[in-house]
């Protein structure tokens, strides 16, 4: 698992370490029991604040998508398909929703609009 922290990004590095797991987890890349790095681990090797990758840590357990087993380490939590399925989901309507929204700044119709949308099914 590669990371990648830009200093020229606007999110803050917890965040963008969060996002990169995140997203690692959500499309395959780390699987269902798969133990992480440690937090001091990351951390070194990122060269940042073990309480940076502690933060980023504590909100993929928040979110279900992490456990931590106290003395031996953070894994991907189990039973992830319905939570990722709904992220993916969430992502989709966002795009959807982006769509809509530049298309009717430039006054498209809703039929104009489903037709675009059915064009691109294709």
């Amino acid at each position: 698992m590669d990371i990648i922290i830009s200093n020229a990004s606007s999110k803050p590095i917890y965040e963008q370490i969060e996002d990169q797991i995140k997203a690692a987890i959500l499309n395959g890349q780390l699987a269902e029991g798969e133990q992480l790095p440690s937090i001091r681990t990351l951390a070194n090797s990122l060269r940042v604040s073990a309480i940076t990758t502690k933060r980023a840590y504590t909100d993929l357990e928040r979110d279900g998508l992490i456990e931590t087993v106290q003395g031996k380490g953070s894994y991907v939590a189990g039973g992830n398909a319905e939570l990722i399925r709904e992220e993916q989901l969430r992502e989709v309507e966002g795009f959807l929703a982006r769509a809509v929204e530049r298309g009717r700044a430039i006054g498209l119709s809703n039929d104009e609009l489903c037709e675009m949308f059915n064009l691109v099914l294709e």
